[in-house]
């Protein structure tokens, strides 16, 4: 006979093999990753020119994103510019970029390829139209330029959207009154130092650090752009409605500006991606680009300026849905 094993022994055993149990699965849960909406994979960020604070951005931005998404692969890839990153965006060659709201409404309006999956994730900061010329030149406007060599930006950048613009309206024919030097800012400073130009065109953040080291180095002044003209830019093109009337403030590149507040425009530059990307990595992605802010300000000034109250607004993009729902976590 087998002997008999009292039921408390068993009730016991029982309630043991339970508290062993929670306990597995208490450890198990602490030590395994059980959240799969975590963002992982590969993105490329297609940023601007070398030296540019697109490029410069990108740099430090990824870093960012190394700590905060650490199963996600980021690529950065140098480009001309806003038209070119649109480009490669809306076409599946990057999934994030920065561009100016004006290259965005041109790329719809004029029905380019995939514009209709661009989608909007931030508002970032504003870009300055800046017109610089040697400090003892006499162009004192942009109808000085004619028969002059200028700097216009690269082809697909949005520098040389906004010089072809300027141009017009101050009724210049940019092909064939001015000489076009297609350049971007990691070449014409030192060109224009070197007198194998009169001028450049540059749109970027204050203080963008390829003019400030040539402000160093030598003498340069900012040609103011009237209202008067930013008037005449407006009625050219629908698309022409997101530039604004800007004033660079007397320090932006103290060497250049005697101390004086130089007129100009502005334009704000967004951060896009398309319906292509998934929620979770454009939420992730977005609120990195919100939280390191400060981070990447010390470096890269105009990321100082991203602001989350109105980073919300990407017009003309649609918000993603991914962006949407990190600005509705961190409503007040």
């Amino acid at each position: 006979m087998f002997p008999t094993v009292p039921r408390v022994s068993r009730r016991r055993a029982l309630q043991g093999s339970a508290t062993a149990l929670v306990l597995v699965g208490a450890l198990l849960w602490w030590l395994l990753p059980l959240d799969d909406s975590a963002p992982r994979g590969s993105v490329t960020f297609s940023t601007g020119v070398q030296s540019g604070v697109y490029q410069r951005y990108g740099v430090l931005l990824k870093q960012a994103l190394a700590r905060d998404l650490p199963d996600v692969d980021i690529a950065l890839r140098l480009s001309e510019g806003s038209q070119q990153n649109l480009a490669r965006v809306a076409s599946g060659e990057a999934d994030f970029t920065i561009a100016t709201a004006d290259a965005v409404a041109k790329y719809q309006r004029d029905g380019r390829p995939g514009a209709e999956r661009l989608r909007g994730c931030a508002r970032l900061y504003d870009d300055y139209v800046q017109l610089v010329v040697p400090h003892g030149s006499p162009v004192r406007e942009i109808g000085d330029l004619r028969g002059k060599k200028v700097g216009v930006g690269q082809e697909g950048s949005g520098v040389r959207l906004i010089a072809d613009r300027l141009l017009s309206a101050s009724g210049l024919d940019p092909d064939e009154e001015i000489t076009p030097v297609p350049v971007g800012i990691d070449t014409v400073p030192g060109m224009l130092a070197r007198d194998e130009l009169d001028a450049f065109f540059w749109s970027g953040g204050l203080p963008t650090g390829a003019v400030e080291q040539l402000s160093e180095s030598f003498r340069i002044r900012l040609v103011p752009l009237q209202s008067a003209l930013v008037d005449k830019v407006h009625v050219t093109s629908d698309a022409t409605g997101y530039y604004r009337l800007a004033v660079m403030p007397p320090d932006a590149y103290r060497e250049a500006q005697s101390g004086l507040a130089v007129p100009t425009m502005a334009v704000a530059n967004l951060l896009v991606t398309t319906d292509r990307v998934d929620s979770a990595m454009v939420e992730g992605f977005t609120r990195t680009v919100i939280d390191s802010r400060d981070r990447i300000g010390k470096t890269v000034h105009p990321a100082q300026l991203v602001d989350l109250r109105t980073a919300v607004y990407t017009d003309p993009l649609p918000l993603h849905e991914g962006a949407r729902r990190y600005y509705s976590s961190v409503k007040p």
